[in-house]
């Protein structure tokens, strides 16, 4: 299955933050869309990823403060992304690989979509169920 399925199946709407605005606000979308994370998007497209994990970790190392800090500062600069060409299994290869948990798609620099493990996870049952259901009419019916 391509990332394209998938993207038609879940939507393609993303859950963007601008790399100056404060994590107060990050917070505030996070918790509006419960969603674990966000896309930082700049005026030359996709600059980072950053998630509830990264606000916890600074909020650890410097208290507070870091809410009114800018998402540029807790951000995680180095994306993985992917295209709607790619497969799941090679989205799950990159999610591992990478240890993250939220991949942008891409087609060119342009942002059309997002996949989260949960998305992956949830494709690879639908998958097997569907090969069970094969399996079992095969052994019915032959």
């Amino acid at each position: 299955m391509r990332i394209a399925d998938v993207l038609r199946n879940k939507g393609a709407a993303v859950a963007t933050i601008t790399p100056d605005a404060p994590v107060r606000d990050l917070l505030a979308g996070l918790a509006e869309r419960n969603i674990g994370a966000m896309v930082v998007v700049g005026d030359d497209g996709v600059v980072g990823m950053v998630s509830e994990r990264d606000v916890v970790r600074q909020l650890h190392a410097h208290g507070p403060d870091v809410l009114t800090h800018p998402v540029s500062q807790i951000m995680t600069a180095t994306v993985a992304t992917c295209t709607k060409s790619d497969t799941v299994d090679s989205l799950s290869a990159l999610m591992t690989n990478n240890r993250v948990r939220h991949v942008p798609v891409l087609e060119g620099k342009q942002l059309i979509g997002i996949v989260s493990i949960g998305d992956v996870v949830k494709t690879r049952m639908e998958e097997l169920e569907a090969e069970q259901q094969q399996l079992h009419s095969y052994i019915t019916q032959g």
